[in-house]
C-alpha cells in the first residue's frame, strides 16, 4: 500500500499564496489519481481538485482561476499551488490517491493523507 504525507500548510492572510506538498511512498506502481480534498469545521470533506496520472485536472468551482493542480510522477508528489487565498479557504487539506494492489486499482480514491491545516487570516 501506499503511505501519502502532505506538506505545506500555515497560516497566512487573505491574498496570500501557499503551496501544499504530498509525497506517496510504498509501493508506487499503480497508475493512481491524486486529489486535493478540505474540511471546515462543521462542514463535510469536499473535493479541491484531482488530477489523473496523465495529467488531467478537474476543480471544484470555488476555487477555479485561483489554485492550480500539478504532480510529478518520478516524484511520486502531487502539488496544489493555491493563490489569492481566502477567509473560505481555512480547512484541513487532505491528500488522496487511489488504494491499489501492485499495478491494480482496486477503490477509486481509497487511500488518505493525515491532513495538513490551511488557515487564512482576514
Amino acid at each position: 500500500q501506499v503511505k501519502l504525507v502532505e506538506s505545506g500548510g500555515g497560516l497566512v492572510q487573505a491574498g496570500d499564496s501557499l503551496r501544499l506538498s504530498c509525497t506517496a511512498s510504498g509501493d508506487t506502481r499503480c497508475p493512481s489519481a491524486m486529489g486535493w480534498y478540505r474540511q471546515a469545521p462543521g462542514k463535510e470533506r469536499e473535493l479541491v481538485a484531482e488530477i489523473s496520472y496523465r495529467g488531467s485536472t478537474n476543480y471544484a468551482d470555488g476555487v477555479k482561476g485561483r489554485f492550480t493542480i500539478s504532480r510529478d510522477n518520478a516524484k511520486n508528489t502531487v502539488y496544489l499551488q493555491m493563490n489569492s487565498l481566502k477567509p473560505e479557504d481555512t480547512a484541513v487539506y487532505y491528500c488522496n490517491a487511489d488504494l491499489c494492489w501492485g499495478e491494480v486499482i482496486i477503490r477509486k480514491g481509497g487511500s488518505w493523507g493525515q491532513g495538513t491545516q490551511v488557515t487564512v487570516s482576514s
